[in-house]
């Protein structure tokens, strides 16, 4: 008999007839437990007491654990005394083996992981897992690895290489990066989807991890490296950085050999030949003119600009930030008053949405993110130069912290080894030069060492673990750049910026440093990129038809439409 109801129900599985039956039949299951009828088993829960009431068949159905606890004498027993998980977190576990479904939060999700794990209940260690990896900023990465240790859970640690994988830039500019066992860090970079600019950055990812400690790393060096496509370097590179590590002479003049011997190629033993699929990077620029704002995409490939999309805004002096995929504007003002808005725009689908508001009206603001959070720094509310500063997270909305030693407005802030800096910017005793540090783990601010000078609303972007500067308001024939090392606490200059390219705003595409410049005479914006090994600055194609922009932001072309 079992085995014919079987067959029926698998020649009837794809029916439409076999979906409303199997609805209504476990529709009638969860009135059956919603008022305890027909129940056969009750737990006994300690931590706090509670008595859970269910019955065998669903139980054993969702989990082996159950199954295997029936089927033993001692299951037999219509009451069962459960000791190693709390009460709640076993009744949300016995609704969940009902419905699929259970209440979590960044509070009970150790707890119910930990539980689910017990109980053999996969479907609810999976919705854990997946709940926090989308959480992860609230519930923290070392959390996320403390858990995974604790629990061995394997799906976890699958779903923390892919977050890395994802996340690598970020995460290996991490403490935690720097403990990372072998293996772990080999399954990352062997990955063809490492989520990287160029085969560089895993290059000094594994040196930073290396140089951490360097004796007890040394044998598997050649191991890690060997993992890069070392192909997509130039000879001249893999014979100065690569050659010269202990171990890993022989991988240097295989890929040398590979690059300048195509015939010889059959006889050389290479691990990866081929580049990676990396996402391509571009920038988007948000153009104004009069009143109209749209967005600008860079083609790399011709060197040009054009159009991407259209972007209906009715207020002006915002603030910008990109997180995942949304392009945030954060106050400004509003025909003349200074307003707390905060509005999304998905880059994807071209869609607008309203989040939450500041607690503070802010423009002249400075805006930055730092791991999954967007702070707003400082700024004017009217005439008044703020010190305060808060901080946007999806699962909280905005909520204040510590406040900035020296108010300013028209600043600028950027990220760097998990910190915030923030630079320049005026206040009621004018423009400034001061600097300061904000920790995110002690919630406080700190100063730095000085910058050379005064500079109001300067173009800041940190670009190989320095910050460089340089104002975006320049009456000089030429303008300076400073460079600040966060090792040293100390400022030092670079190479000079024309006149013309003054007002410039850096960001980092291709390993390398561009600079975007103002509207001159003819209503162009130049573009331009820092040679950083003959320290100057190579022309780039400029930005057209251009009265003003407000933003320049990096995203992943391969995925833009």
């Amino acid at each position: 008999m079992a085995t014919s109801c079987a067959q029926t129900l698998a020649l009837q599985s794809n029916s439409s007839k076999q979906n409303r039956f199997m609805e209504k039949l476990m529709a009638k299951i969860f009135c059956f437990y919603d008022e305890q009828s027909l129940i056969d088993v009750t737990f006994k829960v300690s931590n706090p007491t509670a008595v859970v009431p269910a019955h065998r068949l669903i139980l054993a159905a969702a989990s082996p654990y159950f199954e295997n606890l029936f089927n033993d004498e001692q299951g037999n027993n219509p009451d069962i005394e459960i000791n190693d998980i709390d009460s709640d977190i076993f009744e949300r576990l016995i609704t969940f083996c009902y419905n699929g479904e259970a209440l979590i939060t960044v509070n009970n999700v150790v707890a119910m992981l930990k539980a689910a794990i017990i109980l053999q209940l996969d479907d609810a260690i999976n919705s854990c897992v997946d709940y926090l990896i989308t959480h992860i900023n609230e519930f923290t990465l070392q959390a996320a690895y403390t858990l995974e240790r604790e629990t061995q859970c394997e799906r976890l640690k699958q779903k923390l290489i892919e977050y890395e994988i994802k996340n690598f830039m970020e995460i290996s500019r991490r403490v935690e990066f720097l403990s990372f066992d072998v293996e772990k860090l080999q399954r990352i970079l062997e990955s063809d989807n490492l989520n990287i600019t160029r085969e560089e950055d895993a290059y000094d990812a594994i040196k930073r991890w290396f140089n951490y400690d360097v004796p007890a790393r040394q044998e598997s060096l050649p191991l890690l490296m060997s993992c890069l496509r070392l192909t997509q370097f130039d000879a001249d590179f893999l014979w100065t950085h690569i050659q010269p590590l202990p171990g890993c002479e022989l991988l240097a003049h295989q890929a040398i050999s590979w690059i300048r011997e195509p015939a010889a190629r059959t006889k050389i033993n290479m691990r990866f030949t081929e580049s990676r699929d990396t996402c391509e990077k571009t920038f988007l620029v948000v153009r104004q003119s009069e009143m109209n704002h749209n967005l600008l995409q860079y083609n790399k490939a011709e060197d040009k600009w054009q159009e991407y999309a259209s972007l209906e805004i009715d207020y002006t002096d915002y603030e910008t930030s990109l997180k995942d995929d949304n392009l945030i504007f954060i106050g400004g003002c509003k025909s003349g008053v200074t307003t707390y808005i905060v509005r999304s725009w998905n880059i994807r689908n071209k869609t607008w949405q309203n989040l939450p508001p500041m607690k503070q009206e802010r423009r002249g603001h400075l805006v930055v993110e730092l791991d999954g959070k967007i702070y707003a720094i400082g700024g004017l509310a009217g005439d008044n130069v703020l010190s305060s500063v808060e901080r946007y997270t999806p699962s909280v909305g905005w909520e204040s912290v510590s406040r900035l030693i020296v108010g300013r407005f028209c600043g600028c802030a950027v990220t760097l080894n998990g910190k915030v800096y923030i630079l320049g910017g005026s206040n009621n005793n004018g423009n400034l030069k001061l600097v300061e540090c904000y920790n995110p783990d002690s919630n406080t601010w700190t100063s730095c060492a000085d910058m050379t000078e005064c500079r109001f609303f300067p173009n800041v972007r940190a670009h190989k673990g320095h910050i460089y500067v340089s104002d975006k308001f320049s009456a000089n024939r030429s303008q300076s750049v400073e460079r600040y090392d966060p090792q040293r606490n100390s400022w030092s200059k670079i190479c000079c910026l024309d006149a013309e390219w003054a007002r410039i705003t850096g960001l980092p595409l291709d390993n390398k440093l561009w600079f975007f410049g103002p509207p001159k005479s003819d209503d162009i914006s130049s573009v331009s990129v820092y040679d950083e090994d003959n320290d100057r600055w190579v022309k780039k194609c400029s930005i057209p038809n251009v009265n003003r922009y407000t933003c320049v932001v990096p995203v992943a072309l391969l995925s833009l439409k």
